[in-house]
């Protein structure tokens, strides 16, 4: 049996190639899964934060606001330490 280590890669719209409020399509990697509509991605080398929409079945991956740290998938911003 084969274990992948990730759920899949898809295109994905991404936040930072956002033009003129139109959204882009870029490939991405679904890491894995941290609660309910809450993903770990990776973006060019870049572990970030993505939503899954069903009304029109892409992820969206928040690549400005949403990057996790390396060590951990922990959303920055907002916890003190």
């Amino acid at each position: 049996m084969i274990y992948l280590s990730y759920i899949c890669k898809c295109e994905c719209y991404i936040h930072s190639l956002k033009k003129d409020s139109q959204s882009v399509l870029a490939e991405a990697t679904i890491i894995k899964k941290l609660g309910d509509n809450r993903y770990l991605a990776d973006y060019n080398g870049v572990k970030c934060i993505a939503i899954f929409n069903p009304f029109v079945g892409r992820y969206y991956v928040d690549d400005i606001y949403g990057i996790q740290p390396d060590d951990d998938a922990q959303p920055t911003g907002g916890e003190s330490a």
